[in-house]
């Protein structure tokens, strides 16, 4: 049986596991937003960072990528996305239902966010959410930088989001 991941944020263009098949997906009941804080990969506990995770709202969907994990890779990736996306715990692991583009229906491991954890921040405004990107960055790299690639991965698929966008726009302009 296949194993099939989500992606949404980081996972889009930075998988970090072998990849059978890449589709464009859609999860219903959840919603992309920039609703962690991020204290490890794109901030620190002194500047804390934001990215992506999957805020529940039943009227809500997102738009993604259904990665389809190599045959034999199975435990070994599982290791390598529960290191990665549950560093702090705010993350929590689920296996939801996902439609594909080819109309199929899967099972997918997919991280969304605690809303009971304390790097949960949602609700913020965007003009916020660009203040704090803008000036963030942690062992990853800088905050800006996981913004301006995940959005640009997702446009490159046809998927537009136009928080992403707006943040996008918004940041290159606080930084220059």
């Amino acid at each position: 049986m296949t194993m099939w991941v989500f992606g949404y944020g980081s996972l889009v263009w930075n998988p970090g596991f072998d990849l059978r098949e890449k589709v464009i997906a859609t999860l219903p009941g959840y919603h992309r937003s920039f609703c962690m804080r991020s204290i490890h990969h794109r901030g620190t506990d002194e500047n804390p960072g934001l990215v992506l995770a999957l805020d529940e709202d039943a009227h809500s969907t997102c738009l993604g990528v259904a990665l389809a994990v190599a045959d034999g890779a199975e435990d070994a990736t599982l290791d390598y996305l529960r290191e990665r996306e549950l560093i702090s715990s705010a993350y929590l692991e689920k296996h939801l239902e996902i439609r594909l583009a080819d109309g199929r229906h899967v099972e997918a491991v997919t991280y969304v966010v605690d809303p009971h954890h304390v790097q949960y921040c949602g609700g913020l405004a965007l003009e916020e959410q660009a203040r704090i990107i803008s000036q963030a960055t942690g062992g990853r790299g800088p905050n800006d930088e996981y913004l301006y690639n995940t959005a640009a991965h997702l446009s490159e698929l046809g998927i537009h989001d136009n928080d992403l966008e707006w943040l996008t726009a918004r940041v290159r302009a606080l930084r220059a």
